[in-house]
C-alpha cells in the first residue's frame, strides 16, 4: 500500500442509561514491565503482552453508549490475539471508568500512562471527555485512539480520530434535510461543546443553503426535563419542520418518549440524530424512534462481508440479541489500525515511529474502505438511516465513495486560516472551544 513520507507531522491542539455491563477479560495476564519517559513518548515493554488502555464511561449518563464500544475494542482485541498478537506478543488491556465525569478521565488517563505504563489508549465519548484528557496526552507526548464523531476543530499529533468530521455527518445530514424534509430547523442538544459547535455549524450552513433556524435549546448532560423544550418546537414549527438532534446520555430517553406523547410524528417533525444509533434505540424503545433518522457512517444493515463477519464475530462474543452500531464500528477498527501502525513500525513502544506509521494505513472497515489522513482523521463512507420496525436502519442515503475529512470552517469563512490547516500538517495549529 502507499504510504505518506515518513516525516514529523506538527499537528497539535486543541459526542444512555448508566448501568454497568460486566466486561470480559481479554488478553493474557502475564506479567509486562515497562518504564515512560515523558519527553519522548516512548515506554520499553518486556515480557509476552503489549499493554494498551481502555478509557469510557461505564457508568453514568453516558453508559448507555460507551459500554458498547469498550465491548468492540475487547472484541477487536480478542480476534487480534487469537491469530497471534501484535508483534509475536498478546494485548493486554487495561479497562479503566471515566464514570460520565470529565475531570475523572483526565486522572485515568494519567493512571494509564504513569501506573499502567500502556503503549497507547482507546477512550473517549464526548468531546468534553476527549478535551479533558488531551492536556494529559500532550504534555506526556503520548497517543490517543477517539472513536466518535466530533465537532472537528481541532489537530493533534497526540490523537488519532476513527469516528467522523463534521464534512463526513453533519453537513451531509444538513444537505440531504434541506433536499428531502424541509427548510426550517429546530436545533437541540445536550449543553457541552461538540451539540453548541454542531448547531454553529448547521446554522452557517443553513444561511449558505437558504434553511432557516426556528429555534435552538439545549440540556445539561443527564437531564431529563425536556418539556419546556417540546413546548418551543411546537410553538416554532406550528404546521411542522426538521429537529436536528445532538442530545447525548439520558436525556434522549425523555426526549423521544415526550415527543411521540405530544403527538409530534416523523412525518411531521422528522428528527434527525447524530448521537442515537441502533443501540440507544435498543434501549430507548424502537417504538418512540420508529420513523426518525440518523446519520452515521456505519449501520448493521450495511451489506458486505466484512460487516457480516463483524456483525457475527459481535453476536457470537456477546449474545445474538445484541446489535452494533457506527461508534463500535469506529472503535473495533482503530484498533486494528493501530496494529497496523505498530507491525509497520516494528515497535509498540517507540510511539513516535507508531505514529508516523499510522497515516496511510488503510483497513477494509464493515462500514467500507478506510485510510488515516495526515490529519489523523480518516476517509469514511457518508449514510443517513431511518428507523424501521426491528429497530435497525434503513439505509436512505449513502455517498459512492469515501469522504476525505475537511475543516468544518468551509461555511465560516472568517475563521479559515485560524484552525489547524489540515491540507497541510506540517504547518501545525492549535485551535480550542
Amino acid at each position: 500500500m502507499s504510504k505518506y513520507s515518513r516525516r514529523k507531522f506538527l499537528l497539535y491542539g486543541s459526542a444512555t442509561l448508566g448501568t454497568s455491563l460486566l466486561l470480559k477479560a481479554c488478553a493474557d495476564t502475564t506479567t509486562t514491565t515497562t518504564t515512560t519517559t515523558e519527553e519522548g513518548g516512548t515506554s520499553v515493554s518486556s515480557g509476552d503482552t503489549i499493554k494498551v488502555g481502555i478509557l469510557h464511561s461505564l457508568s453514568g449518563t453516558m453508559a448507555i453508549s460507551e459500554t458498547t464500544v469498550v465491548e468492540a475494542e475487547q472484541l477487536a482485541i480478542k480476534e487480534i490475539n487469537e491469530a497471534g498478537g501484535v508483534l509475536g506478543k498478546q494485548i493486554e488491556a487495561v479497562i479503566e471508568d471515566g464514570a460520565s465525569d470529565w475531570p475523572t478521565f483526565a486522572e485515568k488517563a494519567t493512571k494509564l500512562i504513569d501506573q499502567d505504563q500502556v503503549v497507547t489508549v482507546f477512550g473517549c465519548w464526548t468531546s468534553a471527555s476527549r478535551q479533558a484528557v488531551l492536556p494529559v496526552f500532550e504534555s506526556k507526548n503520548h497517543m490517543l485512539w477517539y472513536p466518535v464523531q466530533y465537532e472537528g476543530q481541532e489537530c493533534s499529533k497526540n490523537i488519532f480520530y476513527t469516528g467522523a468530521a463534521p464534512n463526513q455527518q453533519i453537513e451531509p445530514a444538513v444537505q440531504w434535510l434541506i433536499e428531502n424534509k424541509g427548510r426550517e430547523f429546530f436545533l437541540v442538544g445536550s449543553d457541552y461543546v461538540f451539540p453548541r459547535t454542531a448547531n454553529n455549524i448547521i446554522k452557517e450552513q443553513l444561511k449558505v443553503l437558504g434553511g432557516e433556524t426556528v429555534g435552538e435549546d439545549y440540556l445539561p448532560l443527564g437531564n431529563t426535563e425536556v418539556t419546556s423544550i417540546i413546548t418551543k418546537i411546537r410553538t416554532a414549527l406550528p404546521n411542522g419542520g426538521v429537529i436536528f438532534n445532538s442530545l447525548n446520555g439520558d436525556s434522549n430517553v425523555a426526549f423521544f418518549k415526550q415527543i411521540q406523547a405530544a403527538g409530534l410524528s416523523p412525518e411531521q417533525y422528522p428528527v434527525m440524530s447524530v448521537s442515537i444509533a441502533e443501540e440507544e434505540v435498543r434501549q430507548i424503545g424502537v417504538e418512540y424512534l420508529k420513523g426518525h433518522y440518523a446519520a452515521w457512517n456505519y449501520f448493521q444493515t450495511v451489506e458486505s462481508p466484512e460487516n457480516s463477519a463483524f456483525v457475527d464475530a459481535f453476536k457470537a462474543e456477546y449474545g445474538a440479541n445484541r446489535v452494533t452500531n457506527d461508534p463500535m464500528e469506529a472503535a473495533y477498527i482503530m484498533v486494528y489500525l493501530w496494529k497496523q501502525a505498530v507491525e509497520e513500525a516494528g515497535s509498540a513502544d517507540d510511539m513516535e515511529a507508531v505514529r508516523l506509521a499510522a497515516v496511510g494505513q488503510q483497513f477494509n472497515a464493515p462500514h467500507g474502505p478506510v485510510t488515516m489522513q495526515p490529519n489523523h482523521h480518516i476517509s469514511k463512507t457518508v449514510r443517513i438511516g431511518q428507523v424501521r420496525d426491528d429497530g435497525l436502519f434503513d439505509i436512505v442515503f449513502a455517498t459512492d465513495a469515501p469522504v476525505d475529512p475537511v475543516p468544518w470552517n468551509q461555511f465560516v469563512p472568517e475563521t479559515q486560516g485560524y484552525a489547524c490547516d489540515w491540507t497541510d500538517p506540517n504547518k501545525g495549529g492549535k485551535y480550542r472551544i
